[in-house]
């Protein structure tokens, strides 16, 4: 893989008071199909763990592109050479702003300046906590990823869990299950998904696809994706990105994934590549940080008194401060 590859990452300061005057001012237009929840902005006080892990186990990342409502860190440099500071500002168009909505902000990342074709988006919870290389996630320019599907469950309490349903809707009109796999058998069936090539077997007789199986980790993306869904799909895309908050007929960035893999442009990887954990389960989360079980970790939050919050924060900073103990050239 010899282009360069970039990394997006997404970070709110949900504790700093112009934001939150900003978002309160638009509370007024949420609906009851809105979600707002407070613990989707906290900060968990180890984005520095993020930057060190991508410094000492991803030295080949071309640019760092740190996406922000406007708030830095106080202890971020801001001149390392590798760092992009993009405000919401400097990508999403004005008609979608201000937004309190990840999908928004997703939806839009190829319009961020300077980004490379082949990129690597995380959210803040995303970490990288081992070596790894550009292959993992890119091969011979195609994305690295998991071809298994997966049946969806709509549960009424948590309505961000329709956004895969539109998402794979827009995927069934858009191709014929049958004939993806038949196209690309050794990417649905691969000795590198293990046990879960069954998922495949057991799903393959159904109409179309049913779903596919999301691990909640960094994604591989080509910035070409996302140019060809917005040209095909703009209305769909549009109504998701005029939502102030998250809603329930929102599409999100999983859309541009599974159309990679619909359309063939991946290279089968193992579903083992990464862990991602409740942060009700925190003792095994800072297991695999102070392990290492696992090339990446998704730390999943999750509604939770603040005692409680604080109690996991300090374990699990804790268990990244083993592995990750120095400062990188991103901090001060």
């Amino acid at each position: 893989m010899r282009e360069d590859i970039d990394f997006v990452i997404i970070w709110v300061d949900g504790n700093d008071p112009e934001w939150r005057k900003e978002k309160n001012e638009c509370k007024g237009l949420l609906t009851k199909e809105e979600d707002d929840s407070d613990h989707r902005y906290r900060d968990w006080d180890n984005l520095q763990y993020w930057f060190r892990g991508v410094e000492q186990f991803c030295p080949w990342v071309r640019t760092v592109h740190f996406v922000t409502w406007g708030h830095l860190p106080k202890w971020l440099n801001t001149n390392h050479p590798k760092l992009h500071i993009v405000n919401h500002k400097d990508y999403i168009p004005p008609q979608y702003l201000p937004t309190f909505s990840s999908h928004t902000i997703e939806l839009n990342l190829h319009r961020i300046e300077g980004l490379s074709e082949h990129f690597v988006y995380f959210n803040d919870d995303m970490f990288i906590i081992k070596p790894m290389r550009k292959s993992d996630f890119f091969h011979r320019g195609k994305p690295c990823d998991s071809a298994v599907m997966n049946v969806h469950c709509y549960n009424m309490e948590d309505m961000v869990i329709m956004a895969p349903f539109r998402d794979i809707g827009v995927i069934n009109h858009e191709f014929s299950m049958r004939d993806v796999i038949k196209k690309n058998p050794g990417g649905w069936f691969n000795l590198k998904y293990g046990i879960d090539n069954l998922r495949n077997v057991i799903l393959l007789s159904c109409p179309r696809f049913p779903g596919m199986l999301q691990q909640h980790l960094p994604t591989s993306f080509c910035k070409s994706t996302f140019s060809e869904v917005w040209a095909k799909y703009p209305e769909i895309l549009n109504e998701t990105c005029m939502h102030k908050f998250r809603e329930m007929t929102d599409v999100n960035q999983w859309l541009f994934k599974e159309w990679q893999i619909a359309s063939g442009n991946f290279y089968p990887r193992s579903t083992k590549i990464g862990k991602n954990i409740a942060a009700y389960h925190i003792d095994a989360a800072c297991r695999c940080i102070h392990e290492q079980q696992a090339k990446m970790l998704c730390l999943n939050d999750t509604q939770m008194g603040y005692d409680e919050f604080m109690e996991c924060v300090r374990k699990v900073n804790a268990a990244f401060d083993h592995i990750l103990p120095e400062k990188s050239l991103f901090e001060l």
